[in-house]
């Protein structure tokens, strides 16, 4: 009697090349977790009175446009990521800074210091006394994410329909974003951001990555209100 054919072996789900990314994807996953920090970079500077309307009414343009009305601020961050292959949670916590159209800054305080910051086509990523500069469009992966950050800070509706798969839900006063990203390389290292908010201010972002790696940053707005004192104040004294 013959013996029966095996069935042929299912093939690896990715290629043994990809198991292992470049130097420079890193970045771009540094990136994206400021992506985390910098999408909710459109927070800051206060609640705007914004008439609620009926969660099937409030679409991508609404928020975009809500958005679009902070142009800078601060806030402090507190972030918690879950690193599968740790099987740890890691904590850490910092402040934000922006200013439309494209300065960002993000400064982690805890557990140790470093300084991210986007200009214009630069990156700027220090630690200590060491620092490296790369132009955002001579790495794809990273342009893509800073592509989703500079949108959500201006409300640019058209780059975060370019770049990612956008679905909004809620209404003006409370409301969720949820980004995919539309470039299949990209899919294969962030599986999605979420973005939930109150009217024009951001609270929290979620993002999971491919392999499993969770965090959440909840963001909390600090006064715009400058620290020194008024000039009739100090000229009195």
């Amino acid at each position: 009697m013959p013996m029966p054919t095996p069935l042929p072996r299912s093939p690896a789900p990715f290629p043994a090349e990809r198991r292992h990314a470049p130097a420079w994807v890193a970045w771009g996953a540094q990136l994206l977790r400021l992506a985390q920090t910098t999408l909710f970079a459109t927070l800051l500077v206060g609640n705007m009175s914004v008439p609620a309307r009926a969660a099937s009414d409030f679409d991508l343009a609404q928020l975009t446009r809500l958005l679009a009305q902070v142009k800078a601020g601060e806030a402090t961050f507190t972030e918690t990521r879950h690193v599968k292959m740790l099987d740890k949670t890691l904590q850490s916590s910092g402040r934000l800074s922006f200013e439309a159209p494209d300065t960002f800054v993000r400064e982690t305080l805890q557990p140790r210091s470093d300084r991210v910051a986007v200009t214009g086509n630069r990156v700027t990523m220090s630690q200590g006394s060491r620092s490296r500069t790369l132009a955002l469009d001579s790495v794809r992966e990273a342009s893509v994410i800073i592509e989703a950050i500079r949108g959500t800070l201006t409300g640019n509706r058209e780059a975060l329909e370019r770049n990612f798969v956008t679905s909004v839900s809620g209404n003006a006063q409370r409301w969720s974003l949820e980004l995919v990203p539309r470039e299949p390389y990209l899919r294969e290292q962030v599986a999605s951001v979420r973005v939930t908010g109150e009217r024009s201010v951001v609270r929290e972002v979620q993002v999971a990555m491919f392999d499993g790696d969770k965090s959440v940053m909840t963001i909390e707005p600090v006064s715009s209100t400058p620290l020194s004192p008024p000039v009739a104040a100090s000229a009195a004294r």
